[in-house]
């Protein structure tokens, strides 16, 4: 009989299976355009994301641009408008994946966002904060690369792997997140770091924060935004 670690770890290599068809959903489709400034990690963990969670009210087209900050931003607005000239529907919801790092038009690119009508997963500092958050939540400034040597630490002990190394664009990432990591945990984690700077809009200065799992929610729930957009 294999054990519970063996079994976690066959888990890897197998997708979820679908979840039951929703009735009456064919002709009510959520459509997004999420646009990343990584060319690998967001969107490998992004795409792996939605074709785990299927859904038949959402339809999703991600791009990794390799831009940051206030060139992401305008990309996105051109990419929106190349895009929707050739389809018959718009998208329904425009989201943009980046992180601090060291851009120094870090607000500005998110106030830019969202006077388009663009919806900002932003991190400070990394993404790589959103993948630790399954596993513990800091209370202090992380700067990347503690974050990742935090994260690398927390995957060795979950798996049991003492020498694994973290790699930023392994698609085996998001299973590793989904098997020995909690998402829920994850988002409640996201949701207590934002409630600490309420109010304050120098996003620059929340640090550690991260608003991906406002985008997961999206993906994942899509018709609860379906109402709204009614």
């Amino acid at each position: 009989m294999s054990s519970p670690l063996q079994q976690a770890k066959a888990q890897m290599s197998r997708p979820r299976a679908a979840v039951r068809r929703r009735e009456n959903t064919r002709d009510k489709i959520v459509r997004f355009l999420i646009v990343c400034e990584g060319q690998k990690t967001e969107p490998n963990y992004l795409n792996a994301f939605v074709r785990d969670c299927q859904s038949e009210i959402r339809e999703e087209e991600v791009r990794g641009e390799g831009r940051g900050t206030c060139s992401l931003v305008r990309r996105t607005l051109a990419l929106r408008k190349e895009i929707e000239a050739r389809r018959t529907n718009p998208f329904d919801r425009v989201w943009l994946v980046f992180d601090r790092d060291d851009f120094p038009d870090f607000n500005k690119a998110i106030e830019l966002a969202r006077q388009n009508g663009l919806q900002v997963a932003w991190s400070n500092e990394s993404f790589e904060l959103w993948y630790l958050l399954h596993f513990q939540a800091p209370d202090s400034h992380i700067p990347r690369d503690r974050c990742i040597v935090m994260l690398e630490h927390a995957i060795r002990q979950a798996m049991g792997k003492r020498n694994y190394h973290y790699q930023k664009a392994d698609p085996k990432l998001y299973r590793i997140m989904e098997t020995f990591g909690d998402r829920e945990m994850a988002a409640r984690h996201a949701r207590r770091l934002r409630r600490r700077f309420a109010g304050d809009t120098d996003y620059a200065s929340h640090h550690p924060c991260t608003l991906v799992d406002l985008l997961i929610a999206e993906l994942e729930h899509p018709e609860r935004l379906l109402k709204k957009l009614k």
